[in-house]
């Protein structure tokens, strides 16, 4: 789905809808068709999920929502890319909310990624907590990290309601995201085992996880990981989760989570790997540490992968 096949359904003719649920996967295309722009007084209830250009939220997505003049309960989970400012309360309310006199629930997440330059302003969390009046929400949060080229920039309500979280870096705020199942980890420093500690106690129902990260972790806790006899951390727990997404990590992480005695992981069935970081730390396929995490995979996407596999690999993958 599209945007330009959002703005096809709300062009008038669907004249009793109220309530609305979207998830666009598709970033936007340049479409010539013209449609109906006039107030939707009878929709009540309406849920984005979008992942667009700061383009598109300026010139599709504002003007959208400013039609919806009866609106009662929003939801709006959107990362924008290419931003050029930071969205805050007064952003919201001037844009968003003062077009709506009748919005009672207001759940929102923001990831913006923000161009840096010389007129980029150097914001804090406080100075954009400090921009929300009472009426957009009870309470909020964000996480700002200024990075070489952009700044990567969460904004969002509190409690946390919606079950995607994604570009989540070292600083993440001590919060527990009840509802979220679907986590992408990214940063440019490393993810240390106290980090997945973290993880697991903030996202307890964590069913889908992607980590986004090329540093490797402290040499001195590897060094301590390659010896059983000496490793004292303790075991992390993720009860639910299914899927691991390693493709675009430092091969730390796979041994990180394969490994067992760093992290117990029953019901993983679907495990997506360079082929080269599995045999490092699978030890070619004969390591008993990181066999029990591996042993109900039933899906593994394997990159750069070999097509001749030996004994010990079918043995050490024995559900697909």
């Amino acid at each position: 789905m599209y945007c330009d096949d959002l703005l096809a359904l709300l062009d008038g003719r669907l004249k009793r809808l109220n309530t609305l649920n979207v998830v666009i996967i598709n970033r936007e295309y340049n479409s010539t068709n013209t449609y109906n722009m006039n107030n939707l007084p009878d929709l009540k209830c309406f849920h984005l999920q979008y992942d667009c250009l700061s383009d598109t939220y300026d010139r599709q997505i504002l003007p959208i929502l400013r039609r919806m003049s009866n609106i009662e309960a929003l939801n709006l989970h959107l990362t924008i890319d290419k931003q050029t400012k930071f969205i805050d309360g007064k952003h919201m309310y001037n844009e968003i909310i003062v077009h709506m006199s009748r919005l009672r629930a207001f759940n929102f997440y923001f990831c913006t990624f923000i161009r840096l330059n010389q007129s980029t302003q150097n914001f804090s969390n406080d100075d954009i907590l400090q921009t929300f009046p009472n009426m957009i929400c009870q309470k909020a949060d964000c996480m700002i990290q200024y990075r070489c080229f952009n700044v990567k920039y969460h904004l969002f309500s509190l409690p946390f309601m919606f079950d995607y979280l994604s570009f989540i870096d070292n600083t993440f705020p001590n919060i527990i995201f009840n509802h979220v199942i679907r986590l992408v980890l990214d940063d440019g420093i490393a993810f240390e085992h106290e980090f997945f500690m973290r993880i697991a106690s903030s996202f307890p129902l964590l069913k889908v996880l992607h980590v986004l990260n090329h540093m490797p972790q402290s040499p001195m806790l590897n060094k301590i990981n390659s010896n059983d006899n000496q490793l004292y951390l303790p075991v992390i727990e993720y009860p639910y989760l299914h899927s691991l997404d390693l493709e675009l990590a430092h091969h730390d992480y796979a041994e990180q989570f394969l490994n067992d005695r760093k992290v117990h992981l029953p019901h993983l069935t679907k495990l997506t790997v360079y082929y080269h970081d599995l045999k490092i730390v699978t030890r070619n396929f004969t390591n008993s540490r990181t066999r029990f995490n591996c042993m109900k995979v039933k899906q593994l996407n394997l990159c750069c992968k070999t097509s001749i596999h030996s004994e010990d690999f079918y043995a050490y993958f024995p559900s697909l």
